[in-house]
């Protein structure tokens, strides 16, 4: 609950195989043929995004990114790494909560009125490329969506088959901080194989470890040799300096303390005087999860279908009551979101909503740094300005 801690890395790996650049390939295929439909990073639009691949040739390779808050660029790698990026617009959230599903549709013909639930069958994703915030992302929403009293089927069944393999990070981005969230570069629990991507001197290839028992199945299936002590020991090495330039931190302090403490800081209202509530930091987040619903006609009103939708906190008619909405001004919003994302998630499910991966201030049109904002309110109550906290009953 901490920030600005060491993250928890993985539990000591076993020893784990090698294999090089064309194993990749192999994986790709072996995935396909067991009947996955295979997700990973692609270059598209001037982005990495994520997308179904038909083979390894559409990874990424030899791209990288430059981050700043506000600011998304691709550029060119020597090194010709599939993964040497920071986490890129979308989120595997797309994917396991999609932003549109089709709940039921209704039919009126002589008189009488169908409905039909949707019960598509969602694909078995092998999700290629998780980066460590996303592992736990991923495990954040579990919680959220299968966890509790209101469970999601459609999340529960696309969830139950997806195939989770991660890749650590060895090159931050300057907007990463996955440490000072209590993650990091390595890769956490919840993998079922997980990889670290070397491309040095000494040549491209992967150190790569089962973590269930159908990642040690596939693993089989691979061109591997088993892992040497120097492969091992230069990929652990990369992953702990990773941890130490990440390129944002959050304050020293405890965050959910901090967010209940400062709920009337006037730094809220400077924040508020830049956002423009257009809740892309919702939409790339890989936490959010709120939802609304759209009743759509035909135009002879014999066809209906509902939708579930994506919404965001920061929309105007999210909090709407009879008589006006309860977050009227972009202060009570933006706060809402800051404050439940870094503090009351603790209180609903137990961790911080926040992972770290910097998504939020990359995709907001006038670069809000979240991070900046938490030192803000820090400051603020260091400074002597802010009233003593309430003692909780």
């Amino acid at each position: 609950m901490t920030a600005g801690t060491q993250g928890n890395p993985a539990p000591a790996p076993a020893d784990g195989h090698v294999m090089g650049k064309d194993g990749v390939a192999v994986l790709v295929d072996v995935l396909i043929r067991r009947g996955f439909t295979v997700i990973g990073p692609t270059v598209r639009d001037g982005a990495i995004e994520l997308a179904e691949l038909r083979s390894a040739d559409e990874l990424p390779y030899g791209w990288g990114v430059e981050l700043e808050a506000g600011r998304y660029r691709l550029r060119q790698r020597p090194d010709g790494a599939a993964f040497g990026h920071a986490a890129g617009p979308q989120s595997w959230k797309s994917f396991l909560h999609p932003a549109r599903v089709r709940q039921w549709s209704a039919d009126r013909a002589d008189g009488e009125l169908v409905l039909t639930a949707d019960r598509t069958a969602p694909p078995r994703y092998a999700f290629l490329g998780v980066r460590p915030c996303d592992l736990r992302a991923i495990a954040v929403q579990d919680r959220v969506l299968t966890g509790g009293a209101y469970r999601d089927p459609g999340y529960e069944e696309r969830r139950s088959g997806a195939l989770l393999i991660a890749v650590e990070c060895t090159e931050p981005g300057a907007t990463c901080f996955c440490v000072s969230m209590g993650g990091g570069p390595a890769a956490g629990p919840g993998y079922d194989l997980a990889m670290t991507e070397l491309a040095d001197a000494d040549g491209h290839r992967f150190w790569i470890r089962g973590g269930s028992r159908e990642g040690e199945e596939i693993l089989a299936e691979l061109p591997t040799r088993p892992a040497d002590p120097e492969t091992r020991a230069t990929a652990r090495a990369d992953v702990l300096a990773a941890a130490d330039r990440m390129g944002r931190t959050m304050p020293e302090a405890d965050l959910r303390e901090l967010m209940a403490g400062t709920l009337e800081a006037p730094r809220w209202d400077d924040v508020a005087g830049r956002c423009l509530t257009c809740g892309n930091c919702t939409m790339v987040c890989p936490t959010c999860f709120c939802t609304t619903t759209e009743d759509v006609t035909d135009l002879t009103g014999d066809h209906a279908e509902r939708w579930r939708l994506w919404d965001s906190c920061f929309d105007l008619d999210f909090s709407q009551l009879h008589g006006g909405p309860v977050r009227a001004t972009a202060r009570s919003r933006y706060r809402q979101w800051m404050t439940h994302k870094l503090g009351t998630w603790y209180d609903q499910f137990g961790s911080s909503g926040c992972v770290g991966c910097g998504r939020c201030m990359v995709w907001c049109p006038v670069g809000i740094d979240i991070t900046e904002e938490a030192a803000a309110l820090h400051d603020w109550t260091r400074s002597g300005a802010a009233p003593a906290p309430e003692t909780a009953p």
